[in-house]
């Protein structure tokens, strides 16, 4: 597996990562991941952090694609997860969600815990309401944008940049969902009839743009543009809007 590489010091790796590979074990996870790829790659990874995740920083869920940053020394890896922990990382995503949004910028700030009906799920829980007082629940904020809005004879779309304030797991997947705009090929949030564009064979969700402070002190931003695959399907539904526009 050859994975593209965006930016390589003595501290930090950064990658793109593909849609379609677990960043690192959890649970009963018996594929191969993206740390059992870079553990066979690079030797230092493994005195890098301790199991399951070594010297990955972040992780991105199974489907989504994008900016992902590896630590290459622990010293390194410490300085970067604090960042992460106390929100000084700036994070944006390029999503498709599912109809028409009508405002132009919203913010979702809610709490989000575990789905007591599926395990695999995260679900949101609004403050003050009773279920709020449930245990483990935790603060998610996302900051969302239109890009653009893709009307169709079939369905609606909305590109949105979304900018997660907090970390949670699945936070922009659980709080686009509650909105009633799921992320469109999302199999776990999807709503059921969703339709879907055609050829788009995984979730439409991307990490395109990332900004954090470097050990040396020094600030630095990465970009990683659309994957092929998702080009292509904004394309078709560029070629499909003017038509219906006509």
């Amino acid at each position: 597996m050859k994975i593209p590489v965006i930016y390589e010091d003595e501290n930090i790796l950064v990658i793109d990562k593909p849609a379609g590979i677990t960043v690192f074990p959890e649970g009963k996870t018996k594929e191969k991941t993206l740390r059992d790829h870079f553990l066979e790659e690079y030797s230092w990874m493994k005195n890098v952090g301790t199991f399951p995740r070594y010297g990955i920083v972040h992780r991105l869920d199974k489907d989504t694609s994008g900016i992902l940053l590896i630590a290459k020394n622990n010293e390194a890896f410490s300085f970067l997860q604090d960042q992460f922990k106390n929100k000084l990382v700036e994070k944006k995503y390029l999503t498709l969600v599912s109809g028409k949004i009508k405002d132009k910028e919203g913010i979702v700030e809610t709490l989000i815990g575990r789905a007591p009906k599926d395990r695999r799920k995260q679900k949101v829980y609004l403050k003050g309401s009773p279920e709020a007082k449930k245990e483990g629940l935790r603060e998610a904020k996302t900051i969302w944008k239109v890009v653009e809005i893709f009307p169709g004879k079939k369905s609606d779309y909305t590109l949105l940049e979304v900018n997660p304030k907090t970390g949670r797991k699945h936070q922009i997947r659980t709080h686009l969902a509650h909105l009633g705009h799921p992320v469109v090929g999302d199999k776990l949030y999807s709503f059921k009839n969703q339709i879907l564009p055609e050829g788009l064979t995984r979730q439409f969700l991307h990490a395109f743009y990332l900004k954090i402070s470097l050990p040396d002190g020094k600030e630095i931003e990465f970009k990683t543009e659309l994957p092929p695959e998702l080009k292509k399907i904004l394309k078709n539904l560029t070629t499909e809007k003017q038509k219906y526009e006509l």
